[in-house]
């Protein structure tokens, strides 16, 4: 900031001269202006960085951050670089897809059992943290968004709540009942949330495992809001994986993806590598919007909101994480060529390298409360 304050003293000195310093007819303007700009970090209404980087994360174009502190050469490097592979793609056809439109969602009823063994658990203490929060089941009603394959449902029936999943996939569908056919206090509906018919003001929590993405959040938030009674919890839980930054072995991976992926789906990188990302990171609306496409659960009425982390790893080997990456929408949703050369290139890259390959995850818990 300290640098920014000086190049606007500069700046306005230059092109005002006499007229802001004291006694000068913009003297007032001038103090009132560095004031300002001395509270756009830390502001939260007006034109503030908060609200700017919030109508950023809207753009639908390509964005380029540069850093003004930077040498001009390295910043003009930098834009040449971001206009041949972001507007020109590599000198491939413009791409404008993110691979999490919501068309995607329909992927997962088609691998149901390679889903429910391939993919990760969430960690124990996310969940005793969200049900100390939402409150201990007995007598209790739960609905489950886009339940998957129960991924995270066993908690909440184990705590007693009973829980009425909302699966979209016939499958899905299917493969919960047959899972959760011994518990009484367990049923699934096979509808999208957005449609699902179910009661207002009837239930004490409503959850979602990775999945509240894929909803429309301006009919998601406030239908969630009227079906929970008065004191009721929205809880959300969330996994963000990293590969190990700078080793061989991930930058083997980066060049399939470079060569694959992303002549198809464009960028939408992070200010800050998940490894290094903190709390203040997460809880940033831009950071929300990317999670679960809102900005903050008070923009819909909700109270009490907090966010919690986790971190978690996984080892797999190199076939089994090919058969995880078949469970990912977008991996399905590319042209199959390029698909199985991207999972080539990975499964070489991870063969290359021992044959196992870590990956990291960092799970966050995001909840509010109905007043």
């Amino acid at each position: 900031m300290e640098i920014r304050i000086e190049r606007l003293e500069k700046r306005e000195a230059e092109r005002f001269g006499a007229r802001i310093r004291k006694g000068g007819d913009m003297y007032e303007n001038h103090i009132d202006f560095i004031e300002w700009a001395k509270g756009y970090d830390t502001s939260i209404d007006g034109r503030c960085r908060k609200v700017h980087e919030e109508w950023l994360n809207n753009m639908p174009c390509p964005l380029l951050r540069l850093d003004g502190t930077k040498p001009i050469n390295e910043l003009v490097e930098r834009i040449k670089t971001f206009v041949y592979h972001e507007i020109y793609n590599g000198g491939r056809e413009i791409v404008t897809k993110t691979g999490w439109e919501r068309d995607n969602r329909t992927h997962f009823d088609e691998i149901e059992v390679n889903y429910d063994k391939t993919r990760w658990d969430y960690p124990a203490e996310l969940f005793s943290d969200a049900i100390d929060y939402s409150g201990h089941g007995n007598g209790k009603r739960a609905i489950e968004i886009g339940a998957g394959t129960g991924k995270a449902t066993t908690p909440f029936l184990d705590a007693g709540y009973a829980v009425t999943a909302v699966e979209m996939g016939a499958n899905m569908s299917e493969f919960l009942s047959d899972k959760f056919e011994g518990y009484t206090n367990f049923n699934v509906i096979t509808s999208t949330f957005e449609d699902a018919h179910l009661e207002d003001n009837n239930y004490d929590l409503v959850y979602a495992a990775s999945a509240f993405h894929w909803i429309d959040a301006e009919v998601g938030c406030p239908k969630v809001f009227r079906l929970l009674k008065n004191g009721g919890a929205f809880v959300l839980l969330r996994n963000n994986v990293y590969r190990q930054e700078g080793s061989s072995l991930d930058a083997a991976i980066d060049a399939a993806y470079e060569e694959y992926y992303f002549r198809h789906y464009k960028r939408y990188d992070r200010p800050v590598g998940i490894s290094k990302m903190t709390y203040d990171d997460f809880i940033k609306p831009e950071e929300i919007h990317r999670g679960f496409r809102f900005n903050s659960l008070k923009q819909y009425g909700f109270t009490d909101i907090t966010m919690k982390l986790y971190n978690g790893s996984r080892i797999y080997g190199a076939d089994e994480y090919i058969s995880l990456m078949y469970t990912m929408s977008d991996h399905r949703a590319m042209p199959e060529k390029d698909r199985l050369a991207l999972y080539k290139g990975i499964k070489d890259a991870i063969l290359s390298h021992g044959g196992q390959f870590e990956i990291k995850f960092l799970f966050q818990l995001y909840m509010g409360r109905k007043p």
